[in-house]
């Protein structure tokens, strides 16, 4: 990186004593593991007694509520984009609704496939086909869906457009439904997309069983077909590139506001991937769409505007109006329409 605020050390998360000695003298963890790892990662910073936020808030860091409380420290699972700024923008709506009645979360994400191994696993993750977590919360309970359930046209800022978007696993079904039961919310719904291209590929794979990641045998090899996938795409043009990059997030609440029907509808935009802002061309206005909330979150537990010490749910965590103003001054920001009657 060529900057000397940065050094690095090489580190074993699944040896949680070495690690967590590496890292308690720290004042905060930035976990980017992917999602396979997310329990041994938080183990070791529970372990450390250090401050921490990850990207990915899956469940597992929540085993850990205890140890953060112990040691007087805040956890905030998954803030990136989604998870992260999508839990705060239902929390905006929540302040100011007297009874919530769904929540649907969508977002598209305008990257390449497969351009680090991490994101490949994310990728192929979400479509697995018998995956526990993919589920909707739906009359008081959490119901598991197929791939490519509930298909809805999200129309998501310019330059991105209408896309058909499905059900995904993401962390927001997860706490939401519980962080705001007392407005009796009765539906939540998060679903995405990837760019057109991405989307065809995984139907494809789905449609002809390789998202199963069956063992097959190549000249005596024993090969996982979706772990060869995924290595080429790792290693090609077609799986490291695409025509559009960036983020937008679209979040619709709908519920009742003095005795009316109200729905909020919140999105977010960023400079152009063009290369005509500097820092946003190409991969960056997706990278940074990511590390963005990332960093916000760790200003704001170091600032002591984290609202409690634990396993803290991302809706729970910072107050909407600061987190809106922290990404407006890094370029980033939140439209919010509310229709009265909706």
């Amino acid at each position: 990186l060529e900057d000397d605020r940065v050094d690095f050390v090489k580190a074993d998360v699944f040896r949680s004593d070495e690690t967590a000695a590496l890292i308690q003298n720290y004042d905060l963890v930035m976990d980017g593991t992917p999602i396979s790892i997310n329990h041994e990662s938080t183990k070791c910073i529970a372990q450390a007694g250090v401050h921490g936020v990850n990207l990915n808030g899956t469940g597992p860091e929540f085993a850990f509520h205890n140890e953060f409380l112990k040691s007087g420290k805040t956890y905030v699972p998954g803030f990136g984009m989604t998870p992260g700024i999508t839990n705060v923008m239902a929390r905006y709506a929540y302040d100011r609704l007297e009874t919530i009645d769904s929540i649907r979360i969508s977002h598209g994400a305008f990257r390449p496939f497969a351009f680090s191994p991490a994101i490949t696993e994310t990728t192929r993750i979400e479509y697995e086909p018998n995956l526990e977590s993919r589920i909707v919360f739906e009359d008081g309970e959490f119901k598991q869906v197929e791939p490519f359930a509930r298909p809805l046209n999200v129309t998501l800022p310019e330059p991105f457009g209408t896309h058909t978007q499905y059900i995904i696993p993401h962390a927001e079904t997860q706490t939401i439904p519980k962080s705001f039961k007392e407005k009796g919310l009765r539906l939540v719904e998060v679903r995405g997309t990837w760019p057109p291209k991405n989307m065809q590929l995984l139907r494809a794979l789905y449609d002809w069983g390789f998202l199963d990641n069956k063992t097959v045998n190549v000249d005596g090899a024993e090969v996982g077909v979706m772990d060869a996938i995924a290595s080429y795409l790792l290693q090609s043009e077609q799986g490291t590139t695409t025509q559009l990059y960036g983020y937008a997030l679209h979040v619709e609440v709908s519920g009742t506001e003095n005795g009316q029907p109200i729905c909020y509808t919140l999105t977010s935009t960023h400079p152009a991937s063009d290369g005509s802002v500097v820092g946003w061309a190409r991969l960056r206005a997706y990278t940074r769409s990511v590390g963005i909330p990332m960093s916000i979150a760790a200003q704001l537990i170091f600032d002591g505007q984290a609202a409690a010490v634990g396993v803290v749910a991302p809706e729970l965590a910072f107050n909407p109006e600061i987190v809106f103003a922290e990404l407006g001054k890094r370029q980033i920001e939140i439209h919010i329409d509310k229709q009265v009657g909706a």
